[in-house]
């Protein structure tokens, strides 16, 4: 996108536009309640601003974060970007002399099935054992392995970030393990032995090892699908230190120049501290949503990508479970949600049938996740008659 077409972007969004009265109540009321509000609704054509309050009022932007973090990942790293796990080792008639090493390069998804996979593989390339253990190579990441500001959430919100995660470092469980290596590490063993590799506990020595495989993981496409999907926290955090090459602030800075360069957003209405949500430190306007959302809506490049990443309200197993048949399959948006802040961003269509962007954070430990769907509610109106045709585009 270039700088003239960023500038027309931008002068929709951020048009003045009076707030109606129903609006107007519904903020008064949560004011009352000592909530502070960023609202909007916007054309997505024209970009003009159609209702709201305080639009450009930067709040506590909770799993919304994920918008701007996974838009910004797809344009700069590109949807069909996949990552690598390096297996390594010195192989000798069958036999592994010492270590197998496995070097990770930040897969976020790299669970036991993608385990049983490099078994065959080994297999096929005639591995039959392992004598020096399994050596984990988490050098592509730095050693920070939790997020600025995660100390004033929960501390079981994420496992730890490591290049090299095996079952998004979880237990059998689903209990987060917070020295994932020697699980991931049982992990391993265990699908080799299965597998028909037994892995001795020995340190063997072996000569200088050589690149035995090399395990590509889901395109970003479907990887940004998942995170927005189901909300996950980990998988962002592990394309954001990607991003970085390996460190958290320089993929954040990435990010942040991203949007300063494409859609001329300055920290006063973007800025984040993680890539999920997760801190409270971060803060977004509605407005600055509003900008992101309309250009991914006009993105040819990776729009479809983005646009269905997102979560519906109804028809798939991951919609939002809402019992509203007005809106069923009329949004398309992300939630977020921590201890005194509901939020929800994306896309509505109307009782015409034109679709809309929209953005509400509510700030203030009285919020409830009710305020958000009333007016969303009201934004969308009743579905479209039977026969209405269709807004342009998507």
């Amino acid at each position: 996108m270039r700088r003239s077409l960023a500038l027309v972007l931008l002068g929709g969004i951020f048009a003045w536009a009076q707030t109606s009265p129903a609006t107007a109540a519904w903020s008064a009321r949560l004011r009352a309640r000592q909530v502070q509000v960023s609202a909007g609704l916007w054309d997505l054509e024209t970009g003009r601003r159609l209702d709201g309050d305080h639009p450009e009022r930067s709040l506590i932007p909770a799993s919304t974060t994920k918008v701007p973090a996974t838009y910004a990942l797809l344009k700069l790293l590109k949807p069909e970007t996949t990552l690598e796990t390096e297996v390594w080792g010195d192989l000798q008639n069958g036999v592994v002399r010492g270590p197998l090493v496995l070097k990770g390069g930040g897969d976020p998804r790299f669970t036991s099935e993608r385990v049983y996979m490099m078994a065959q593989e080994l297999k096929a390339r005639g591995v039959q054992r392992i004598e020096g253990g399994i050596v984990l190579d988490q050098s592509a990441f730095d050693g920070q392995r939790y997020g600025d500001g995660w100390g004033n959430t929960t501390s079981d919100a994420t496992p730890p970030i490591l290049p090299l995660s095996v079952n998004f470092n979880r237990a059998e469980n689903g209990r987060i393990s917070h020295d994932p290596e020697p699980l991931a590490r049982a992990t391993l063993a265990r699908i080799l032995q299965e597998s028909g590799i037994p892995v001795a506990d020995g340190k063997a020595p072996g000569g200088p090892p050589q690149k035995l495989l090399a395990l590509t993981s889901a395109p970003l496409r479907d990887l940004v699908r998942d995170i927005n999907k189901w909300s996950n926290n980990f998988m962002v955090e592990m394309l954001v230190k990607r991003l970085g090459d390996g460190r958290w602030q320089p993929g954040l800075a990435r990010i942040h120049a991203f949007y300063a360069q494409e859609l001329g957003l300055g920290q006063d209405q973007l800025s984040l501290t993680d890539g999920s949500g997760l801190s409270k430190d971060n803060r977004l306007s509605a407005s600055a949503l509003a900008s992101i959302l309309r250009a991914g809506w006009h993105d040819f490049e990776v729009g479809p990508e983005f646009v269905d990443s997102l979560k519906i309200i109804g028809g798939e197993p991951w919609a939002l479970r809402m019992k509203d048949p007005d809106l069923a399959r009329r949004v398309r948006c992300k939630t977020g949600y921590l201890s005194g802040v509901h939020t929800v961003c994306g896309y509505l269509q109307t009782s015409s049938g034109k679709v809309r962007a929209f953005a509400i954070l509510l700030n203030g430990r009285r919020a409830q996740e009710a305020d958000l769907w009333n007016l969303v509610k009201r934004w969308a109106g009743p579905p479209p008659e039977a026969g209405t045709r269709p807004a342009p585009g998507r």
